[in-house]
């Protein structure tokens, strides 16, 4: 009796999991579906025109870096609950943040600049940039390591 008990617990706890990481999921292409009309970003229409003589919009500088900045909290939050619920790990979804912020850091500027000197960096650079900084990418990258790194304790014990 108290087995059945025990397992429809333990099958429902694995139902909330994954629906968990449904809505991480459904959080990130929501945020990919309303980017039109949700975030201040002038350089959508410019880098979907896929046109590399595009004239270079005019934008407001602390309203596209707010908006920039908002997203990607967004984003990493989405993130961070696919992790969590995948892996069950407060300390892995530490690293996760830690790693998603990190290459945030590094990028954001990055993209920043190419902004800033109009693309001269060159169009495919400067699209590839933008990607990082608008899109979560790290999470597709943290998953299989942790995947991984999961394997290897397992097979470790």
């Amino acid at each position: 009796m108290y087995s059945y008990q025990f397992s429809n617990v333990k099958n429902a706890m694995k139902m909330l999991r994954y629906f968990c990481v449904l809505i991480g999921v459904l959080g990130l292409v929501a945020i990919r579906g309303v980017e039109d009309h949700f975030f201040y970003d002038p350089f959508l229409i410019f880098f979907k025109s896929a046109n590399h003589s595009a004239t270079f919009p005019s934008f407001e500088w602390g309203k596209l870096v707010l908006n920039h900045l908002f997203r990607f909290g967004l984003n990493t939050l989405f993130s961070l609950i696919i992790i969590h619920f995948l892996f069950l790990d407060k300390e892995w979804t530490k690293q996760a943040l830690i790693l998603i912020t990190l290459v945030f850091v590094i990028v954001f500027p990055i993209y920043l600049l190419c902004i800033y000197d109009r693309f001269q960096f060159g169009y495919l650079f400067s699209f590839y940039v933008r990607r990082f900084v608008i899109q979560p990418l790290p999470v597709i990258l943290i998953i299989p390591i942790f995947y991984y790194r999961k394997k290897i304790v397992q097979d470790n014990l």
